[in-house]
């Protein structure tokens, strides 16, 4: 039996007309918000060499040992108070910027193309949706991890597992993968424009904070770039928007483990702020592309009862951008020069 797998059933002529296939990807989430899914989401998860950069021999007895055995219970617990009809939240409205964003294209005019939705953990799988898009014929393949600023973590990430699929298939299909586009005019409009939108409605807070997903400091000093993109995607929504720079700061959330993390953390900052008599505040995370775990049950929830118990008294999360008609057309924008 050959190593290499391919779609045999296809005329190779046919095959060689131009046809191309998006894979929109973003985390994942578990199947289902119990400990015997998170258990199997975070073994999958946390195996990654790219989320954890110490001795594998070490964190794996770390990992199975202790992790496993403490973390999908109380993990579940979190994930079920963010759970919907539809599932997670994250998975459900990555589907729907996926089916937005195929009509998106039909409506340009480019019919000869199919978006699918994947996610990096959990399912549907990188592997999946790649075979999905094989079976379609679909002989070009442009890969978008929903990431605006990279990382070695996310986006670094899902290269890997795309490399790992498609060095098993005996035809490999021209490929672009987009590492980023925390600059992209389109994208940066959108977060303006739901910035806007919610000053409009709720008034201007004594602080806007733009709350970035963190990681150890070490990624940052061993060169990973993503602090510095986190940095320039505030300056230029705020530069945008026309904003006094004091007016905004840029936290990092989501630490885990005892090591040092990027900073100002997030939890740190809104507790500190009412003893500063910031006691008004609004709170968006620009590296979320989708609403999740980390925005829903730790912004929404965790975070604002950490700034009210400590004396604040106006908290409003912006909602990430979903799929919102401006993002769609951004993400619209950011695949344009592959199409």
């Amino acid at each position: 039996m050959s190593r290499f797998s391919a779609v045999t059933d296809n005329p190779h002529d046919q095959r060689f007309n131009q046809k191309t296939g998006i894979l929109l990807t973003n985390l994942g989430s578990p199947d289902a918000p119990t400990a015997s899914a998170l258990r199997i989401y975070l073994r999958e998860f946390l195996s990654d060499p790219r989320i954890v950069e110490i001795p594998r021999i070490v964190w794996m007895i770390i990992l199975h040992g202790i992790i496993l055995r403490i973390r999908p219970k109380r993990s579940a617990k979190l994930y079920k108070s963010i759970w919907t009809e539809n599932g997670s939240p994250l998975t459900h409205i990555t589907r729907q910027q996926s089916l937005k964003l195929n009509a998106l294209l039909k409506q340009h005019g480019y019919t000869n193309t199919e978006v699918v939705m994947a996610m990096r953990y959990g399912n549907p799988s990188i592997e999946a949706g790649l075979e999905e898009l094989r079976d379609k014929g679909l002989t070009r393949i442009i890969v978008l991890p929903l990431y605006p600023q990279y990382s070695s973590p996310t986006t670094g990430s899902t290269f890997d597992a795309v490399a790992n699929v498609l060095k098993k298939w005996r035809w490999v299909p021209e490929l672009h993968f987009i590492n980023g586009y925390h600059k992209n005019p389109t994208y940066l409009e959108s977060l303006a424009n739901s910035i806007s939108e919610d000053l409009e409605k709720h008034g201007m807070p004594q602080k806007l904070v733009f709350s970035y997903h963190g990681m150890p400091k070490q990624f940052l000093d061993n060169g990973d770039p993503y602090h510095c993109l986190c940095l320039q995607t505030t300056r230029l929504v705020v530069e945008k928007l026309g904003l006094d720079k004091d007016l905004v700061i840029s936290t990092f959330q989501s630490r885990f483990g005892k090591a040092e993390w990027l900073k100002p953390y997030t939890d740190a900052t809104l507790e500190s702020l009412p003893s500063e008599g910031i006691k008004d505040v609004a709170i968006i995370s620009p590296a979320f592309s989708a609403d999740c775990l980390e925005t829903l049950e730790e912004l929404e929830g965790e975070n604002r009862e950490i700034f009210e118990q400590a004396g604040g008294e106006k908290y409003r999360y912006i909602a990430a951008l979903n799929d919102r008609d401006d993002h769609i057309n951004a993400l619209f924008e950011v695949l344009k020069p592959n199409l």
